[in-house]
């Protein structure tokens, strides 16, 4: 049987770094102590995997995957797991970190996690999708590889990036028969039928509307036609789309993995929704114009949504970009260098750790409830996110405007000094 070479992560800017400069920046802020620095500055532990898949064709081809806990001081680890060509070491590091923050500026008991596998499941690089016999033989074997680091009690993984409900259900199947019983809590974002909880498909989406809401409020925006630009039309981009327009505001340009368009009309997310499914596209989509994604992200507008992938602004392009407020309901889009610069220009930065609260607090929620085997109402559980995450945005406010600091570093310090403090508590073993 031929064994084929592995699939290799593509090359991109270093995460950690940008985590790392990040978390430093809060940290003077915070004068936090040299001893805290070195605990909270590193990942607690990281697990490399090469393994290898039985591929339709007959042959067998090595993947390598990976999964990296920041720090559980605070709970369990939890942390999204991703399938991409863009996976890498450096990368799971910097987003388990960032979920430690993410975890605590909402008060929730999670430390951070992160990890995923080096693959290409829609043929970006191949020319050729992954079927989804070669998808389920990959998620159980990585799986198999890093159970023994991952649980209930230990680490609870997240879907993101190419992460289908099936491939969810694949996860806790996986671990279920390696534990002799079914294990719903390992895993959140399943189906309603094994252990999801209601607003799954929509928290990520929701999470940007409250936010988006609280920040206009702060900074006097009207919102009913406001024109807003979507960056990253998947889940979390598309659900925010159809929540903003909802409001009155106007949708004038999205983006996806096919491409980019903008419309001088007024456009419906639901039959942009409607139309890719037909078409496999968003190009062409009529009364629009196809554009490159870099055009979009500079379009003038009210609110601009990064709910694609890392690294979309940087020193390069932050000078031309032309919105007032931007969401990041992605993991790392903007690097420090763009931050200063959006700073000095007065555009407001709702960070992802504020900006994606409400997919940290709903795979909370999942997890509650699939340990209490007791699942709340769709109302329910809206009013529970909608206080937490708007609890959350007041109190980074009011750390900003005490230490006259942006978002993003009034978030960190918030997060930073609360681990921090079951970090001084707890002591260091042994």
């Amino acid at each position: 049987m031929l064994i084929q070479e592995p699939i290799r992560a593509t090359e991109t800017p270093d995460l950690w770094q940008v985590a790392s400069t990040q978390f430093n920046r809060a940290a003077d802020a915070l004068n936090l102590e040299d001893k805290l620095r070195v605990i909270l500055g590193n990942v607690k532990r990281e697990l490399a995997v090469n393994f290898p898949v039985r591929m339709s064709n007959g042959h067998t081809l090595t993947f390598q995957g990976f999964r990296a806990h920041h720090n559980v001081n605070m709970g369990p680890a939890r942390g999204g797991i991703r399938y991409h060509p863009g996976v890498n070491s450096a990368q799971v590091r910097a987003f388990a970190m960032l979920n430690t923050w993410r975890a605590a500026i909402v008060n929730v008991p999670f430390g951070g996690a992160s990890g995923g596998v080096v693959c290409d499941p829609r043929g970006q690089l191949t020319g050729r999708a992954m079927t989804a016999r070669e998808l389920e033989n990959l998620t159980r074997r990585f799986i198999t590889e890093i159970d023994f680091i991952i649980g209930p009690h230990a680490d609870i993984l997240v879907p993101e990036v190419n992460i289908t409900p099936e491939i969810v259900a694949w996860i806790m199947d996986t671990y279920s028969m390696h534990h002799g019983q079914m294990v719903t809590s390992v895993v959140t974002g399943k189906p309603l039928a094994i252990g999801g909880s209601a607003l799954r498909d929509e928290a990520g989406g929701l999470g940007v509307k409250l936010v988006v809401e609280q920040a206009a409020r702060w900074k006097g925006l009207d919102l009913n036609g406001a024109n807003v630009v979507i960056q990253g039309f998947g889940n979390t981009g598309s659900n925010a789309a159809m929540f903003l327009h909802e409001l009155g505001c106007n949708i004038i340009a999205v983006s996806d993995v096919s491409g980019a368009i903008v419309s001088a009309k007024r456009l419906d997310p639901h039959q942009i929704e409607r139309y890719r499914q037909q078409n496999g596209t968003l190009l062409n989509y009529p009364d629009s114009d196809n554009l490159a994604e870099e055009e979009l992200l500079e379009l003038p507008c009210d609110i601009l949504t990064l709910a694609g992938l890392e690294n979309q602004i940087d020193a390069r392009n932050a000078p031309r970009i032309h919105a007032k407020i931007i969401a990041e309901a992605a993991n790392l889009p903007t690097n420090p260098q763009a931050d200063d610069i959006l700073r000095e220009r007065a555009i407001l930065v709702i960070p992802d750790l504020l900006a994606n609260a409400s997919s940290l607090m709903l795979s909370y929620f999942e997890w509650v409830q699939d340990l209490q085997s007791f699942f709340w109402t769709e109302e329910e559980t809206r009013a529970r996110l909608s206080r937490v995450v708007g609890t959350a945005f007041d109190s980074v406010v009011a750390m900003s405007e005490q230490h006259q600091v942006d978002l993003r570093t009034a978030g960190l310090m918030l997060a930073i000094g609360r681990v921090a403090e079951a970090t001084r508590l707890r002591g260091i073993y042994p």
